[in-house]
C-alpha cells in the first residue's frame, strides 16, 4: 500500500511543538468528566492520557469543593492540581480572593497558594474550628503573614481603584508636555537653562506615549 505524505526534517522540539495548544488544568478536568459521562471506561482514559488511576481520580474530582467563580477565573491556567487542594481548605469567598491574588501577580505555584492559606483568617477557612497547619511555619509566623497580606490587599485595591484615572491624567499631562517641548523657543530655553528638566520631560513623554499604551493600560478591567 502506498500513500502520499510530506516528510519534514526540521527539529520538532524547536518548531511544531511550541505551537501545540495544551489543555489547561480545569479544561482537562472537564474533558475527563465529559468522557466518563459518555460511557468511556476510566481505565481506558487513564491509559490514553498516560497516567495512573490515582492521578485520574484527582483530576476527575478537581473542582469538588471549589467555588464556580474560581473555576471560571482559572479555566485557562496551567496549575498544579495540589493547588486546588489548598484552595479547598478555604471558604468560597476566600477562594475567589485567592484566585484573584494569584492572577494579579501571575503566580499559580503551590508555594504561593500555601502562603495565601497561611495568611488566611481562621474564620475564612472551610473548617474554622481546626487550626491551620503549614509545614515549616509557626502560628506566630502565620499570624504575621495574615496581617501583612491583609494590608497588602487593601493597598492593592486602593491602587486598582484609582489606576485608570491616574493613567489617563498622566497621558493627558504627557501630551501637554509633548506640545510644550515641541515649541522651539521653549525647547531652546530648557536646553540652555534647565537641561535636566528637558531630559525628564522627554522621558515622561516617551514612557507614556499613547502609541506604547493601549486601551487596556488606560482602562484596566
Amino acid at each position: 500500500m502506498e500513500t502520499k505524505c510530506i516528510v519534514a526534517d526540521d527539529d520538532d522540539s524547536f518548531t511544531y511543538n511550541k505551537r501545540v495548544n495544551r489543555l489547561s488544568t480545569v479544561q482537562e478536568h472537564y474533558m475527563i468528566r465529559r468522557a466518563i459521562e459518555r460511557g468511556v471506561p476510566e481505565e481506558k482514559i487513564a491509559t490514553a492520557l498516560g497516567m495512573q488511576m490515582s492521578a485520574l481520580n484527582r483530576r476527575k474530582g478537581l473542582l469538588s469543593g471549589i467555588a464556580p467563580e474560581v473555576a471560571e477565573l482559572l479555566q485557562d491556567r496551567n496549575i498544579n492540581t495540589v493547588t486546588f487542594d489548598i484552595l479547598r481548605k478555604m471558604k468560597f469567598l476566600r477562594q475567589v480572593e485567592a484566585a484573584e491574588l494569584m492572577i494579579s501577580v501571575n503566580n499559580f505555584s503551590l508555594s504561593y497558594a500555601k502562603a495565601i492559606l497561611a495568611a488566611t483568617k481562621q474564620s475564612d477557612l472551610a473548617k474554622p474550628d481546626q487550626p491551620k497547619k503549614i509545614l515549616g511555619m509557626t502560628s506566630e509566623q502565620m499570624a504575621k503573614m495574615e496581617r501583612e497580606l491583609d494590608k497588602l490587599n487593601r493597598d492593592f485595591k486602593a491602587v486598582e481603584d484609582t489606576y485608570g484615572d491616574d493613567v489617563l491624567h498622566l497621558v493627558m499631562a504627557s501630551r501637554y508636555l509633548s506640545r510644550l517641548v515641541e515649541n522651539e523657543n521653549v525647547h531652546e530655553y530648557l536646553d540652555k537653562r534647565h537641561p535636566e528638566m528637558l531630559v525628564e520631560f522627554q522621558t515622561i513623554i516617551g514612557a507614556t506615549s499613547l502609541d506604547q499604551m493601549g486601551p487596556a493600560d488606560m482602562f484596566p478591567r
